[in-house]
């Protein structure tokens, strides 16, 4: 019984740091990196799969992304798509260093175009997992 209780604390105590630790990688160091070599290589390997978006509160992240003539797909495995929930709300991506700007939104509500986009912008994830966010762009760039 002993033993199941020391279990137990470091169980407890171990996951959130786990979580906290993760969260801080990638806020602190990934995205940021990540965010510069899409800035400064914007013809690079991972400019073609990944874009920067910025949400509405102007916070700025990484994502995969997907194209389709005025459409921008992505597909969000965080929480960040709840500022885009309901309505939705405007953003800028930066595209292979062309910044754009449009209306984005979490489409919660058709799991049919959710997995037909999935299909396509993410094939080998978990079927099921992440929330698609569709951006319909403005037809003006945005101005940098």
């Amino acid at each position: 019984m002993k033993l199941l209780g020391i279990v137990l604390i470091v169980v407890v105590t171990a996951v959130p740091l786990i979580l906290l630790g993760f969260w801080l990688y990638t806020e602190q160091i990934a995205n940021p990196r990540i965010a510069r070599e899409l800035v400064e290589q914007p013809d690079g390997e991972r400019a073609r799969k990944v874009m920067l978006v910025t949400l509405p509160s102007g916070r700025s992240i990484p994502v995969n992304y997907l194209r389709e003539g005025d459409r921008i797909y992505a597909g969000a495995d965080g929480t960040w798509w709840k500022e885009l929930a309901g309505q939705g709300g405007r953003v800028s991506v930066v595209v292979r260093g062309e910044t754009l700007s449009g209306l984005a939104r979490a489409v919660r509500d058709d799991p049919v175009h959710t997995k037909q986009v999935f299909a396509r912008l993410r094939p080998n994830a978990i079927e099921g997992f992440g929330t698609l966010v569709e951006i319909e762009l403005d037809t003006a760039p945005a101005q940098p």
